[in-house]
Parts: structure tokens; sequence; C-alpha cells
């Protein structure tokens, strides 16, 4: 089997592998076999990286002098770095603090193929100090036994919202609060539309309906249903109501010749978002943040789109940062090639309009960073077919779109405590930045100079200028992990400024 790995970087043809790979824009796995596919998955949520972050990490180590990994090639460990430490490598990932040892979790199985996958999550779990009780609904017989679940957990497996022995012992109502967090693996897609209905017509059903603590589910399904609008209705319903999600991943399915968006999230995936979730209190506990990130897709026709450069790295590494912080995230996304960081409510979406109006939903927020490239404006009339060529080119009639830092920051009710906004420029970029703080209305702008021999728009580095009312803060050339770190840094001084 042949793994072919494509990198597109900034640098010339003739530079050197290893000084450039902090330069590359990105990485693409063109072919893997799943075998291997899954052993990389499962490497990558070891190490608390993407899988991209992950194959930059095999391809320095392959580079130089290092430890064999269980793929078999040589590897250096992740460097932790302080924030304001100068550049890093885009490996470089913020910390998460985490408690999952005595977390007492209760684990619903529901019924897919990928239940198998659940007797590994129970032994991950208990490997890290978590005590569980597990649920398996009906379905969830067909491919694991109460007696397997319970043998594993230390304690018999609950199955039926009336039976006596559960009244007796336990009843659905206390498994629903004698727990710190309740994990949902595998999620179906019928387990997911009971939730979001707020059904309670079986054990599991009730007892998520009851629950006042935080719930994670690991979605499992066949690539049409999980593509199928009312699923994606469903999940975004609950994303709403605040349930977080790790996975699905895309690969083969259990039925033959199926392949697609819907594997259930590997145990160590699940694992390690559980652990996030579970972290020590950080500086924004309590604090609920947005963070938009990506470029808006403004269409043209069904194929067309007017768009830009920006790959949501930035973004989706402040929501990390801020996640690792304590922070209640919610990520408003446009189209990225990024995985979503764990334990966030993920809002996905393609137009300017779509994002305000995610945004807005979102409110009330106590700090909002408008990470996002959204595109300024929009064809007026978006063609319902293909635009053929005829000689001559089309006419595109733009209108301008919502400027939604603008339209928040100038909300008079419901207004974020922070506003932040970023002014991506290519020429006087800190006179264009605090002329926008000013126009805007925003509190700070983070503005960084995007001209394509920075490398910042899509890379992994970034140089930032933190323009306020009071003046400007120039920070060193450094990764943009480490930019969101010291970003959420700064919030987090903000607000203990402000109880003083």
């Amino acid at each position: 089997m042949i793994a072919l790995i494509a990198l597109q970087s900034s640098a010339k043809m003739g530079a050197k592998t290893t000084g450039d790979l902090p330069r590359m824009s990105s990485i693409t796995v063109r072919k893997l076999d799943e075998r291997l596919k899954k052993r990389l998955r499962v490497r990558a949520a070891k190490h608390g990286r993407s899988m991209e972050d992950e194959v930059r990490a095999i391809l320095r180590g392959a580079t130089g002098d290092g430890d064999q990994d269980d793929l078999g090639i040589a590897v250096h460990a992740p460097e932790v770095r302080p924030a304001g430490a100068g550049p890093a490598s885009p490996a470089d990932t913020p910390p998460v603090a985490t408690t999952i040892r005595s977390a007492r979790i209760l684990l619903i199985i529901g019924g897919g193929i990928a239940a198998y996958k659940s007797l590994d999550l129970v032994r991950r779990l208990q490997d890290r100090g978590a005590r569980l009780r597990c649920i398996l609904t009906r379905a969830a017989h067909h491919f694991v036994t109460p007696l397997a679940v319970g043998a594993l957990c230390g304690e018999r497996a609950y199955t039926d919202l009336f039976d006596p022995r559960s009244e007796l012992d336990v009843s659905h109502i206390r498994l629903a609060r004698d727990t710190d967090l309740i994990v949902v693996a595998p999620a179906t897609a019928d387990l997911i539309a009971r939730m979001a209905g707020g059904r309670a017509d079986d054990l599991a059903a009730a007892v998520l309906l009851a629950t006042d603590k935080p719930i994670l589910i690991a979605p499992a399904m066949n690539p049409h249903m999980w593509a199928a609008k009312a699923t994606q209705r469903n999940l975004a319903r609950l994303v709403a109501d605040g349930v977080r999600l790790v996975g699905p991943n895309a690969g083969e399915m259990a039925e033959r010749g199926e392949a697609g968006t819907g594997r259930m999230a590997e145990p160590l995936e699940i694992a390690a978002a559980v652990e996030a979730i579970m972290r020590r209190p950080g500086p924004l506990t309590g604090k609920r943040v947005l963070v938009t990130s990506g470029p808006t897709a403004e269409p043209i026709d069904p194929v067309r789109v007017i768009a830009n450069r920006s790959s949501g790295k930035q973004g989706h590494a402040i929501a990390a940062a801020a996640a690792a912080a304590g922070a209640d995230v919610v990520l408003v996304s446009g189209p990225v090639n990024l995985p979503d960081p764990p334990c966030l409510a993920v809002v996905r979406v393609e137009t300017a309009q779509q994002m305000l109006a995610a945004v807005e939903k979102t409110l009330p927020v106590d700090v909002a960073v408008f990470a996002a490239a959204v595109a300024d404006w929009r064809p007026r009339h978006a063609s319902q077919s293909k635009i053929k060529k005829h000689g001559r080119a089309p006419t595109l009639e733009l209108v301008e779109n919502p400027d939604i830092l603008s339209t928040i920051a100038h909300r008079k009710s419901g207004r974020p405590r922070l506003v932040i906004g970023f002014a991506a420029e290519t020429d006087h970029v800190v006179a264009n930045a605090q002329a926008k703080l000013a126009k805007k209305g925003c509190d700070w702008i983070l503005a960084n100079d995007v001209s394509p021999e920075t490398g910042i728009m899509g890379g992994d580095a970034n140089t930032i200028h933190v323009v306020t009312a009071d003046g400007v803060e120039s920070w060193p050339p450094q990764s943009k992990n480490d930019v969101a770190r010291a970003l959420i840094e700064r919030i987090a001084a903000a607000f203990q400024e402000t109880k003083r």
C-alpha cells in the first residue's frame, strides 16, 4: 500500500526540507490505507494534535535523531512553549490542564456497529482514573452485551427504564445527576433525533433529558444519514443547547463499498475530548466566548464563489486556547480544511449573512473575537445553474455584505463586554487598524500584514499589533497557537483588571 503525502510550501523548490517545515501551508494525505490512517488518528489524539500537525511532527522527526514511534518513524516530543517565546513549530498546541481522575462518567452506548469501540473506550477512561457507569440502549444489545459492558465497568450495565432492579438500586434521575459528564458513544442518528426532540421513551433518552451535566456525543452513522438535512438540523439544535461533539471521522464504513464522513471517533480521541471537558478551572472559567474563523464563500453559481485565502488557523487556535482557559466557547466557522477543536460548540456557515445570523443567535457572550476573514461583497443575484462561457465574461453586480464586527460592536443591548476584531492589511498596517478601531466601535483590533511575502495568510506563524484606544502593542513573530495563547492571557488579564 502506497502512502503519498503532498507538501505545499511557500519556500522555493531548492530549499531544505527541515528548515522549511514551519512555512508549509498545507499537508495532504493523498493515499493511506485504513490501518495506517487509524493509527495516525490515534497517535494525533494521544499528542493532542490534528492529523495534519501530526504528519508535520513525523516529518520533522524523520529528518533528525529521535526515538521510533508506534508507526516506526523517528519523532521528537512536542515542545511546550510559553506565550511570546518567539517562533514555534506548527505542531505547537495550546496546553490543556485536565483532571479526569476519580471523575464520574456515565457512558451511553447506542445501537450501531461502532458500539464495539465503546468497550475499548471504557478501558481508556478507566486507565485515566475515571469511574464509569454504563447504559445500553435496546438496539445496542445487538452489538455488545450488558454482561461484557458490566464486566468491564465493574458494575452491572443499566438497560431498562422500567427495570425494578434499577429503580430500587439507582433510578434514572440519580443516573442523570450522580455524574460529572455523560458520554454518548456511539450516538446514532436515531438517538440524536430523540435527544433533539426531548424524548424520554427509554432509559438513555430519559437520563439525557433529566440531566444538568455536560454531554459529549460521538456521532456514528452512514455518511448519507450524517449528511441528511434532518440530522444536521438535529445536531444544530443540540449544539445550540450546549451539547459537545467529537467526530465523526471520514473513512470506510462497516458496510462494504460505503465510505465518507460518519465513522465514530477513535476511543483515544474521545478520551482526549473527555479530558478537555474535565479540565481544571482556568482564568476564563465561567466566561462565554464567541470566536469567528475562516473565510466566507459567497456563491456566484452552484460551482463558483467569491472567497479569500484565509485558512482559519488563527481563529481555530484562539477558540482552542479560550477553551483551554476554561471558557465556554462557541466557534462560528466558515469553510475550512481544519479539524474542529475538541469540546467546543462549532457552528458551520458558508456566507457572511449566515455567519452574522449564527453570531447573533449565539449572544449573549462575555467576549467576541472576530477572526474570520468575511468577504466584503457578494453577488446581488446568484445563478441557480452554472454560468456558461459565451465568448464574453459575465457581468457580476456586487452588493456589500453586512459588517459583522461593526454590527455587534454597536449593539445597544446585548453587546459583549469585550469586542475584538482583526485587520488584515497589506500596507499602512497600524494606521489602517487605528482607523478601523474608531470606525467599527470595537475595543481591540489585532492587525497583521498579510502581504504575500509574509506567508501569514494560510501559514502557521503570525505577527500581531494590538491596537486599542490606549495605544499600540507590537508582538514578536510567533506561531498562531502562541498568538492565541497570548491573546487569551491578555483577555483574562483585562477581566481581572475590571474586578479591582
